[in-house]
């Protein structure tokens, strides 16, 4: 394990990380919590502000100074997570829990996995070695 490979990342990627981790844990006791209680709702309230931070600071972190396919993950999520809330206001508990089960799976499990491929933040985190360089190339 080599916590230096986070702690000495730029600020928007130690957000992120913090965001996702706190975000995968607090969802997973969500998921397994009774649904529709006053509890669900306070702690669903504080799962969509932080998959709004995994979002937010996502956007920040370009690969190599671009764009990468992870960032379907954003995009999908920013899209998910407001749909989600509509329906259950509109009382659509069905096609809440699909978006927001969705979210967890797609965005925490799935994009997840991918921040532990060689080269990245979290592979050097949990593996050791270093992470490669993400900061985008100064073009002068």
């Amino acid at each position: 394990m080599n916590l230096d490979a986070l702690w000495n990342a730029p600020p928007v990627f130690v957000a992120h990380a913090l965001a996702a981790i706190f975000a995968f844990f607090w969802g997973g006791v969500l998921l397994l919590l009774p649904k529709g209680t006053p509890r669900h709702k306070f702690m669903g309230r504080i799962w969509v502000a932080a998959m709004a931070i995994v979002v937010v600071t996502s956007i920040f972190i370009p690969r190599f100074g671009a764009i990468s396919y992870i960032h379907i993950f954003t995009v999908t999520t920013a899209i998910s997570l407001p749909y989600a809330i509509i329906h259950v206001r509109k009382g659509n508990v069905r096609s809440h829990a699909i978006a927001m089960v969705s979210v967890y799976v797609g965005a925490l499990i799935i994009a997840g996995a991918f921040t532990f491929l060689p080269g990245r933040i979290m592979h050097a985190v949990v593996f050791g070695g270093e992470p490669l360089t993400y900061a985008p190339k100064d073009k002068r």
